[in-house]
């Protein structure tokens, strides 16, 4: 018999492989158990995916629904894997503990570059091995070289046709091919999240129609920007819906973002005559989008703001992607694929003519302009696992660096790797001589 497990850390994952199971995209198989892991720093005390409000209406598709903290505690699931000696120990008390005998396993898994995916391959050496995307990091490359046992076992990569007309450079140089979730399927599941989910909690007034819905994403919690940079992240999140004429906002915090993020954004929108509601329960975006069809959605890089406005049709915003783009490190940073695509997707929020007149590219302009940037941007990400991209890569740089598109790159780093844009061969000795580098600090000096 064959056993499925789906490992999942998101209640937005768990609704990816619901929709995949409603559309067939996985083989018929003896048992489905989803795998749920809490990836919370203090995950005792953080609502897990099965805790979520809404996650009733999933449980369906699975024959069982296990808890993989409770099985490694007190180990933490993102930090844990077994010695390689342990491994057949392991795999032998998993067998036993879920009942598997002798089946033939099959693993559905997320980010497969890290644990607990990369643990659980490991654990079933045996097992076919299908990876699926939660949200627009799948459009980038694998952050690093995998093992190639693991990596020749994968088959598949199921993704959202988040950005229409775009593949996902995950895992591509193992030869997986990309595979699409229906969107039909997911929006029907997300139906069912909203009929079961409970009304957003508001202040006594309520919701008025049409607010404008700003997402936040912990993003201090990544190290990419610092608590306060981030509370004024929303502070211009607030000022600029305000700006385009929304007095009615509702703030949804990320879930474990501590409730302080939201104190300033309150008090800005206070003074500048908005009311504003800060959701105080875990819910997904989605749900929000369904049940209170914004005016607008306003965010950072959240994979949100491309479901807003892929699969709904909403108006979207964003702000704050130069800034991080600017600072962010090191380059490989799997974040750089979401902040650039999104930064070159999206409307500035401080931009209100772009952003009243702005509609989704179409599948030919996506295809036409942001692939070449996406191939460009991993393969200076990783150059090595795609390799096999440079070609691409350079007739892009050499054909589309321009003031827009440099955001996205640095300098060093396309000299380093000898593309368009870098400083030319017969220069590049300046950043190793040590004269040249003593004079630019002599000239910082006197500058400052």
């Amino acid at each position: 018999m064959t056993t499925q497990l789906f490992l999942a850390s998101t209640l937005y994952g768990a609704a990816t492989l619901a929709a995949g199971i409603d559309a067939g995209s996985f083989p018929p198989a003896g048992r489905r158990i989803l795998l749920t892991s809490n990836h919370a720093v203090a995950a005792e005390v953080t609502p897990g995916v099965a805790d979520m409000p809404g996650f009733a209406a999933l449980r369906s598709r699975f024959d069982e629904v296990l808890d993989w903290n409770r099985v490694i505690e007190p180990q933490h699931p993102s930090t844990w894997a077994p010695r390689a000696e342990d491994v057949p120990l392991w795999e032998r008390q998993l067998r036993t503990l879920w009942g598997l005998g002798e089946d033939r396993v099959e693993l559905i898994v997320e980010s497969l570059q890290v644990p607990p995916a990369l643990t659980l391959c490991r654990l079933f050496p045996g097992a076919a091995v299908e990876v699926y995307a939660d949200g627009l990091m799948s459009y980038g490359p694998t952050r690093f070289r995998l093992d190639p046992q693991i990596g020749m076992r994968v088959r598949r990569v199921l993704h959202l046709d988040l950005v229409p007309g775009l593949e996902p450079l995950l895992l591509t140089e193992f030869g997986a091919r990309a595979e699409l979730v229906p969107t039909e399927a997911f929006q029907k599941v997300l139906a069912e999240l909203a009929e079961a989910a409970e009304p957003p909690a508001a202040g006594p007034g309520g919701i008025g129609e049409a607010p404008a819905l700003l997402l936040g994403q912990y993003l201090s919690a990544l190290d990419l920007m610092s608590p306060e940079q981030e509370e004024e992240l929303h502070v211009s999140m607030v000022r600029g819906a305000h700006a385009l004429g929304h007095t009615e906002l509702v703030f949804k915090p990320h879930p474990s973002a501590p409730v302080a993020y939201s104190r300033r954004a309150e008090a800005e929108a206070e003074r500048l005559g908005a009311r504003i509601t800060v959701l105080d329960t875990p819910v997904l975006a989605e749900v929000l989008y369904q049940r209170l069809r914004p005016a607008l959605v306003v965010g950072c890089f959240s994979t949100g703001l491309l479901t807003a406005a892929t699969l709904y049709g909403l108006p979207v915003a964003r702000t704050g992607t130069d800034a991080i783009l600017a600072r962010l490190t090191p380059y490989p940073n799997s974040n750089r694929v979401p902040l650039a695509l999104v930064d070159a997707l999206l409307p500035d929020l401080a931009d209100a003519e772009a952003v009243r007149t702005w509609t989704p590219p179409a599948a030919e302009r996506v295809r036409e302009e942001t692939a070449g940037l996406l191939t460009a941007v991993g393969f200076t990400m990783q150059p090595q696992i795609l390799a096999g991209r440079r070609p691409a890569a350079e007739e892009y740089l050499a054909r589309h660096l321009t003031p827009r598109t440099w955001r996205y790159f640095t300098r060093r780093r396309l000299t380093g790797l000898g593309l368009p844009g870098g400083i030319p061969a017969q220069l590049s000795f300046l950043p190793r001589s040590r004269a040249v580098r003593r004079v630019a600090r002599r000239l910082r000096r006197v500058l400052r």
